[in-house]
């Protein structure tokens, strides 16, 4: 009895330093991405990159992400009700992550929407669809132009912008900028600097108002 006793008494301590480590290591990890943050934060912003909200807004969202990316989908009406909730006090910056095969195109398929003034409604659409071409287990970037053809962009255009050099410099640049910010998953966000360290909508929402709180 006295020996199960002390079994137990051994897992549960094995359990309370296991769980001890696993917090310091996140807590190292948070701290470190946060250093390097403020350490490069000339990456976070470029002046090509896509930006929505006030131009005046002392709060910047950062958000590094994949259009294949099925948290970026998720991740996107919430940024938007967190616009419309700061709104003139807030702006979002979108930098490039792409992660996933094939989402390169996609990428120059959204940047040349920007030519033709229409790149928030060709990502809203690009999320809205993305269940149908960027299956996980047979993505076919390809079919996105299907979708397109349906709301009626020009998308002969839109093929022959996308091949613009300056936009795979672009991609380039923010693929340059996400591994210096150790930026390994998409979303990523950073908030006036502040990178998202605990992933989450309340944990973005709260590192939000913390900024605005500050800044207002």
């Amino acid at each position: 009895m006295k020996k199960n006793y002390l079994i137990l008494i051994a897992i549960v301590v094995m359990g309370l330093v296991f769980a001890g480590g696993g917090y310091l290591y996140k807590s190292q990890q948070s701290d470190m991405q946060t250093k390097v943050a403020s350490q490069y934060s000339d990456a976070l912003i470029k002046p090509y990159s896509p930006m929505k909200g006030s131009t005046d807004a002392k709060v910047t969202i950062v958000e590094f992400l994949d259009p294949a990316c099925e948290s970026c989908r998720q991740f996107y009406p919430f940024v938007e009700k967190l616009l419309e909730k700061h709104e003139g006090k807030l702006n979002q910056v979108i930098r490039y992550a792409p992660f996933h095969p094939g989402s390169d195109d996609v990428v120059k398929i959204l940047e040349a929407a920007r030519k033709q003034g229409v790149y928030w409604s060709v990502l809203e659409h690009t999320f809205g669809t993305q269940p149908y071409w960027a299956s996980h287990h047979n993505p076919q970037p390809e079919l996105l132009w299907k979708y397109l053809e349906h709301y009626k962009f020009d998308v002969a255009r839109l093929r022959v912008d996308m091949n613009d050099p300056e936009i795979a410099e672009h991609i380039k640049q923010d693929l340059k900028d996400a591994h210096q910010l150790g930026v390994k998953k998409t979303p990523s966000f950073f908030v006036n600097g502040k990178p998202l360290t605990s992933f989450g909508y309340k944990q973005l929402e709260a590192l939000v108002d913390a900024a605005i709180a500050e800044h207002y």
